[in-house]
């Protein structure tokens, strides 16, 4: 079924609501929730559907901002009953890979901690650290996040370093492999000198030390390594011996000490406020702390301003098995643990329990211990979560004290939880692009961050006009609203509290124009922050504010011009690097990739091409006598 783009939001349409949610039987299964363009954007599971549901239209229910804004857009809900529980979970994390629905992050991804990338989808995987978690494609593997980006470096320079790997994102060379492969670092994937299959198999056993399971890798190459000696192949045996030593450096500094060091275990703890809240899971593999993730995830409203230490532990609790559940979602079924140690019993551990038994095919116990060594293990990783919840705190409150100075110099009726940056950048009109970043509460938000090549046909090499460029950006960006005056403006996530213009009263003129002509005047608060003197110009001042370049505010609002700087700077420079790495053929129409290498290849250069009769350029393989002459007349325009 397709939705309609003019279907109202449920929310907006209660005979339609309450006919839908009398659909939904009281069982357990999964819901979807789709938006008007048929996408699902939330999937989720309960163990009755319907209350469950209905909870989300309550206006007494106290939702998340994540949530609430959910909602706004849902105009359509489906479900699948189960059996069970247990069912429904398990079908709610294979559905959510497999759609990956906008709304289904429970923890924020913030940038601040760092993951390893394996790209599966590739004959010839690349492993990098980012800090970007995008699932585009659904082979690609990503291990964390880690809270420690410096050794997360070290280790995957380590392991660059005795297993012979593909060191270079792109070839150096088209002909023959680079000095690494000399080197015996890469087994020489850009020339293909190693088959897929063989070179896979390496980066499978790097995965192994992204999954814990270092051990276990050392036990197989000792092994392998037993069989090379025994077999006369001392140079082999040598290898496995490098790699094994390698791989004990690794953890060869941190040790947990705990009663069994046979079994792995996962120890997860939390700290929150009455906003967030922050997790940390050390990963005990044989004894040996392998790996340490944190996470961040908003803390749901209480339904009663008054909490009892019940009602927070069982609060706790239902954060610590949802992060759980995600966690586990995407990771392989030989890293779950045997054991589980949680920091306070879970709404449905058993249920948990049950589904991950099920997937690694051996019993897995989730304890909450309360005395001796593995009590004392789960008060540690408390205290670092707690360590991470007083840094967050800081930052918030650093971050509200800058937003309460910028309300109080723009006489702002409210904090603006939305401030959106504008920046231009070009050389002397060549590539032109703009940049808008975004703030939210304070800090980056680069998931709406957005690129802008500006396509005035005024501005080209030699003529720049940053007023124009500024003016078609503004007017692209709030294009939606001006042709649906119906769009909620204030209180839409997507409307900005403030816009700042990166200039002088110019540049903010222009803007201000643009935003007359469109009626956006009375809704878009503007203002502009000129370099030189740190000064903020507001609509038809003739002089800057009173401000000291110092105070909280003002620092926010460079901090916001520096990162639209940075954003438009980089976008321009790619620009640029583009536009040198393309040929003039490209610019041939019906002469494609495949066809430019056959001309490169007889011709040997764009020159000799130019120099060429249609005859001559017909005698390629695949260039008839239309597409020769159309090449002929592109380098020799008629008069």
């Amino acid at each position: 079924m397709t939705v309609s783009a003019k279907v109202l939001p449920l929310a907006k349409d209660t005979e339609r609501l309450e006919n839908r949610l009398a659909e939904i039987p009281p069982e357990p299964g999964v819901y979807f929730m789709r938006d008007s363009s048929d996408r699902i954007i939330y999937i989720g599971k309960s163990r009755k559907l319907r209350s469950r549901v209905r909870s989300y239209f309550r206006e007494s229910q106290r939702l998340t901002e994540r949530i609430a804004t959910m909602v706004k857009q849902v105009t359509d809900i489906e479900f699948i009953v189960t059996d069970t529980e247990a069912e429904a979970l398990a079908l709610e994390a294979n559905l959510i890979k497999q759609h990956q629905p906008y709304f289904n992050v429970l923890l924020k991804d913030d940038k601040k901690y760092p993951y390893v990338c394996i790209t599966w989808s590739e004959d010839y995987p690349r492993i990098f650290i980012t800090r970007k978690r995008q699932v585009g494609k659904g082979k690609d593997k990503f291990y964390g996040p880690y809270t420690d980006s410096r050794l997360l470096r070290e280790i995957l320079r380590i392991c660059k370093r005795i297993f012979p790997l593909r060191q270079r994102p792109q070839p150096l060379f088209k002909d023959r492999p680079c000095l690494n492969y000399d080197l015996g670092r890469c087994p020489g994937v850009c020339q293909k000198l190693e088959t897929p299959e063989e070179y896979r198999k390496t980066v499978q056993k790097v995965a192994m030390v992204f999954q814990g399971r270092g051990q276990e890798l050392i036990n197989i190459l000792n092994e392998a390594m037993c069989k090379q000696a025994e077999a006369l192949n001392f140079e082999s045996a040598a290898r496995y011996r490098d790699q094994i030593n390698g791989l004990k450096s690794l953890t060869a500094d941190q040790k947990v000490s705990l009663p069994d060091d046979t079994v792995s275990r996962d120890a997860i703890a939390l700290a929150k406020d009455e906003n967030h809240a922050c997790i940390q899971l050390f990963q005990i593999r044989a004894g040996q702390l392998v790996g340490r993730l944190a996470f961040i995830a908003e803390v749901p409203p209480l339904s009663s301003p008054r909490s009892t230490e019940e009602n927070d532990r069982g609060l706790s609790g239902a954060i610590l098995q949802r992060v759980l559940e995600e966690h586990y979602q995407t990771a392989d079924d030989v890293e779950i643990p045997s054991e589980i140690l949680v920091q306070c019993e879970l709404p449905d551990s058993d249920i948990l329990a049950a589904a991950l038994s099920q997937r690694k095919g051996r019993k897995v116990n989730i304890v909450a211990p309360q005395r001796q060594i593995k009590a004392e293990l789960l008060e540690m990783v408390e205290r670092n979560a707690q360590y991470e919840l007083q840094r967050m705190q800081k930052l918030g409150d650093r971050n509200s004290e800058a937003m309460q100075d910028l309300a109080t110099i723009l006489d702002l009726p409210d904090l603006p939880h939305r401030i959106e940056g504008y920046d231009i950048s070009h050389i002397q009109g060549s590539n032109a692009v703009a940049s808008q970043v975004v703030f939210i509460d304070g800090l980056p938000a680069k998931q709406h961050y957005r690129h802008y090549k500006i396509k005035n046909p005024t501005v080209t090499s030699g003529h720049s006009d940053d007023f124009a460029s500024l003016a078609e950006v503004i007017q692209r960006r709030f294009r939606k609203f001006v042709e649906d005056p119906e769009l909620q403006r204030q209180g839409n996530p997507d409307f900005p509290d403030l816009v700042m213009i990166d200039g002088g009263k110019g540049q903010l003129s222009a803007v201000v124009a643009v935003l007359q002509q469109t009626n956006l005047i009375d809704d878009v608060r503007v203002v502009s922050l000129a370099k030189k003197r740190e000064e903020i110009f507001l609509p038809g001042a003739s002089l800057p504010l009173e401000t000291d370049s110092e105070q909280p505010g003002v620092q926010l609002l460079r901090r916001l011009r520096d990162e639209a700087h940075r954003f438009a700077v980089s976008f321009h420079r790619q620009q640029r690097s583009d536009k040198l790495k393309r040929s003039r053929l490209d610019e041939i129409p019906g002469l494609g990739h495949h066809r430019q290498k056959q001309l490169l290849a007889h011709f040997r250069s764009v020159d000799y091409i130019r120099q060429a009769t249609p005859a001559q350029i017909a005698e390629v393989t695949g260039i008839g006598p239309r597409l020769a002459q159309e090449i002929y007349d592109y380098f020799h325009p008629s008069n």
